[in-house]
């Protein structure tokens, strides 16, 4: 048997997974790259139909008041403006400047900047989760994997318009997951760097992304700071999880720089002056607060668990745990293949068990936030779901990876199976069985996709000739022109309410066409 010393123990590596490696299954070596292929696209070719619909995208709800701040005031106006009249947050504010900076153009490219850095980010994440494995990454698969998991994301929901295509959700709720996984990635290279140097400089990076997260979004600070404080306590020294304690340094200043920003945030004249507009509530630990917040809770997740599709982000993870256990071609020698890796029991543990309770209350966490900014309809804002949707997906696709890597380690050493051919036969059926159910995963997705582009289309037409008209009318001096609500996402439009004086999207339009007031048409 090989050894490799894993935390000062000797951890035994199977014969099996050394010197019998699977470089003679030609079948599965053929059947993974081709499934891959399939996948990519497949969930490739939905996410490039939602960036091309950037193209169709057009004011809707808040994106009239960013516009015209955005355009009046400039990046550091709209700022300023966020946090002293809105609601505090000042990164998210910043970024909507940018955004809206050039007119509408930096809406109309935003998704595809997402669609972009959220594809390589999870690639790395990936190859990084394979080689902790002791496997070998396989790039068509991780893409499968990366492009599989954002198609569930973005059109798995019941808010794909908001979750993809709306740049104030996107902001909050989308960038920030997008930000959270190169933070992690940034951990991963800085906790094992050997220079302190380096070190220092990744966990001051720490601390001032987690600042900017924490006055960007509070459910991704919510759930970003769980996640962190769960895998600094795990990673202590002390449990014999982690052999130093740069681990914990680093969730330490991440979760310090989320705290800091969260308490800029909320003690902000914006973010007191919106508490003031709301009436005043049961406190949170009032028996029916507690009772309608846990109803809202098992609403939403029974809204999350009636999509089957999410399943298909564990089964493209399987095809991804068993491409890794797939060596080097049949020629090579088995003194020419890296020694396999065996995962300590405690780690195997850790990672099994920490998503679920990460999930589940980052979750909670959401709806307590939302029933406290929105009342007990606050759960319905699916497009803050995908604050704790990002990791129960990669959750999901780890789970998926596991599996794969074990059963197909564990087949390779049963003796009882009559022969090589039939553990062979076992892995290529379980193969297509996850493929299959990957690519159905994403075929349910369809139907959404075509109801999304129809929508946004379409109102894009409409859109452009009210505006034409519109302009055309403020051209000649008018300062009354009339406006058709063109609904799209569940967004509020002008005239949602009866009292013209509260109609704050009527208002942004005008501040946006130049007009004094604007009337329904």
């Amino acid at each position: 048997m090989s050894t490799a010393s894993v935390e000062g123990e000797d951890v035994r590596t199977p014969p099996s997974a050394v010197g019998r490696g699977t470089g003679r299954r030609p079948l599965l070596r053929g059947l993974l790259p081709a499934a891959g292929a399939m996948l990519v696209a497949a969930a490739g070719a939905l996410i490039a139909v939602g960036c091309f619909l950037g193209l169709y995208l057009r004011p809707a709800s808040d994106d009239w008041c960013a516009a015209w701040k955005a355009r009046d005031l400039g990046v550091f106006g709209i700022t300023s403006d966020f946090y002293t009249t809105q609601n505090g947050r000042i990164a998210n504010a910043f970024l909507s400047g940018v955004v809206y900076g050039d007119g509408l153009t930096g809406t109309k490219v935003l998704p595809t900047v997402i669609a972009v850095s959220f594809t390589a980010g999870l690639v790395l994440l990936g190859r990084d989760f394979i080689r902790f494995l002791g496997g070998r990454p396989r790039l068509l698969v991780l893409t499968a994997c990366a492009l599989v998991v954002q198609a569930l994301l973005y059109f798995g929901g019941t808010r794909s318009y908001q979750v993809l295509l709306w740049a104030p959700a996107t902001i909050s709720h989308t960038v920030p997951s997008v930000i959270g996984l190169w933070a992690l990635l940034l951990a991963v290279r800085t906790v094992g760097h050997p220079r302190t140097a380096v070190r220092v400089a990744g966990f001051a990076s720490a601390f001032l992304i987690g600042f900017a997260l924490g006055t960007l979004s509070e459910p991704f600070a919510l759930v970003g700071g769980l996640l962190a404080a769960a895998v600094g306590l795990l990673c202590l020294p002390r449990l014999g999880l982690a052999r130093n304690w740069h681990p914990f340094t680093w969730c330490l200043a991440w979760c310090s720089g989320l705290v800091c920003g969260l308490v800029v945030l909320y003690t902000s004249p914006g973010a007191r002056w919106r508490r003031a507009q709301q009436p005043e509530k049961e406190s949170v630990l009032s028996a029916g607060e507690l009772r309608g917040i846990f109803e809202d809770w098992l609403r939403m997740w029974d809204s999350v668990t009636g999509q089957w599709a999410y399943l298909g982000a564990a089964a493209v993870g399987v095809l991804l745990g068993l491409a890794g256990r797939l060596r080097g071609p049949a020629g090579r020698g088995p003194g020419k293949r890296d020694p396999r890796r065996t995962i300590p029991r405690k780690v195997l543990i850790a990672l099994l068990l920490l998503p679920v309770p990460v999930v589940v209350l980052g979750s909670f966490a959401v709806v307590v936030g939302l029933r406290s900014g929105y009342g007990p309809t606050g759960w319905t804002y699916a497009r803050t779901w995908t604050n704790y949707l990002v990791p129960m997906e990669l959750a999901l696709c780890g789970y998926g990876a596991l599996l794969g890597a074990w059963g197909g380690g564990w087949l390779s050493g049963r003796r009882w199976l009559s022969g090589r051919r039939t553990a062979d036969a076992v892995l290529v059926t379980g193969a297509l069985a996850a493929g299959c159910l990957a690519l159905a995963s994403v075929g349910a997705l369809v139907p959404n996709v075509q109801e999304l582009t129809t929508a946004t289309v379409t109102r894009s037409v409409a859109w452009d000739a009210q505006n034409s008209r519109i302009r055309t009318e403020a051209a000649r001096g008018t300062t009354d022109v009339g406006y058709r609500p063109l609904y799209i996402g569940s967004l509020a439009e002008p005239f949602f309410t009866g009292n013209y004086e509260r109609d704050w999207v009527a208002a942004c339009v005008s501040k946006w066409y130049g007009v004094d007031r604007i009337h329904r048409r």
